[in-house]
Parts: structure tokens; C-alpha cells; sequence
């Protein structure tokens, strides 16, 4: 999959967390790991690595907990 449509999907994923932020990079984390495809986490992983151009800071803060 393209990583900019992961970001992007992962950036909606936080937006919708956003109403609990005290939750928010737990219920991210939470999601990617029941419903992302272990491709999909590895690939974002890797573009947080090289420096995750495009995620917000909470979708940054969940790839980590990954």
C-alpha cells in the first residue's frame, strides 16, 4: 500500500480519537494492532522511522507503542 494513504488513514484513525485525548494514542495503538495488517504496521513503522513525515504527533505516539 501507498504510505501516504497510510498516513492518511492513520491520521483519520487519530482525528477520531481525539474527543479523549487522555486515551487517544492507546485506542490508536489498539486499533492498528486489531485491524491493520502486520505489512501495513511494519510500513508505518518504517516511515516513523525515517521520520514520519505527515503524522500528526498522537498517530506518531501510537506507531511507537506498535
Amino acid at each position: 500500500m501507498h504510505i501516504e494513504r497510510l498516513v492518511e488513514m492513520l491520521n483519520d484513525i487519530a482525528a477520531n480519537q481525539a474527543a479523549d485525548p487522555d486515551n487517544a494514542v492507546a485506542a490508536i495503538a489498539q486499533h492498528l494492532k486489531r485491524f491493520w495488517d502486520p505489512r501495513m504496521r511494519t510500513q508505518i513503522s518504517a516511515h516513523l522511522a525515517a521520520g514520519g513525515e505527515g503524522l500528526c504527533d498522537a498517530a506518531k505516539e501510537a506507531v511507537k507503542r506498535l
